[in-house]
């Protein structure tokens, strides 16, 4: 830990959260010189204080000890550049709008990259009206089985979790166009385009 550097994130992050050095020392435990050493490089915080000081700021320790707030170039709401990322040991889902830094059970998720479906991986998906159902051969076995599907389209994501004990049942309004994306625990992220709505 560079304590100049983690010093400037810990001021600034004060101060984007509106605390006085004094509020910020009575919420975690420790004297406001603490925290002014802390700021001005004299000092750094003690490693059993790091997670109550990231959560106060509603941050990450890693974000503290890097000493540096990583900022995204507005994304502009564009859902269709939403990234996937998925925990393999807890099958936990995250999805962001940008780039992100995600983590889940003590490891660093990386986002993942959807391959186009081919005729055997795809879903089904039938017009019923004024909605989409959508259904999959796919096996929905304990090891292996579609973890979700979501709907993606430029202003619009929407997910639907599945388990191994379901089939693949998932009604879908009929929205503009847009592509589905899937998750299955062996055979990774894929996207396919919805048909064409006729008109």
């Amino acid at each position: 830990m560079d304590n100049i550097r983690t010093g400037r994130v810990i001021r600034l992050l004060r101060i984007n959260s509106k605390l006085t050095q004094k509020q910020l020392a009575d919420r975690i435990g420790v004297s406001d010189k603490a925290v002014s050493k802390w700021e001005t490089g004299k000092g750094c915080p003690d490693v059993s204080l790091l997670t109550a000081l990231a959560d106060s700021f509603g941050t990450d320790v890693s974000t503290l000890l890097s000493g540096e707030i990583e900022s995204n170039e507005s994304e502009n709401g564009n859902m269709k550049k939403a990234s996937f990322y998925v925990c393999s040991k807890c099958s936990n889902i995250v999805t962001a709008a940008s780039e992100a830094a995600v983590t889940c059970c003590g490891s660093r998720l990386s986002p993942l990259e959807p391959a186009e479906a081919d005729e055997a991986n795809s879903l089904d998906v039938a017009d019923i009206g004024s909605e989409w159902y959508i259904t999959s051969r796919h096996e929905m076995t304990k090891e292996h089985h579609i973890t979700f599907a979501a709907y993606q389209n430029d202003s619009c994501l929407m997910l639907f979790r599945q388990y191994p004990e379901w089939g693949v049942n998932i009604y879908l309004p009929m929205l503009r166009s847009g592509r589905l994306i899937w998750h299955c625990t062996k055979c990774g992220l894929f996207s396919q385009r919805l048909p064409v709505q006729k008109k």
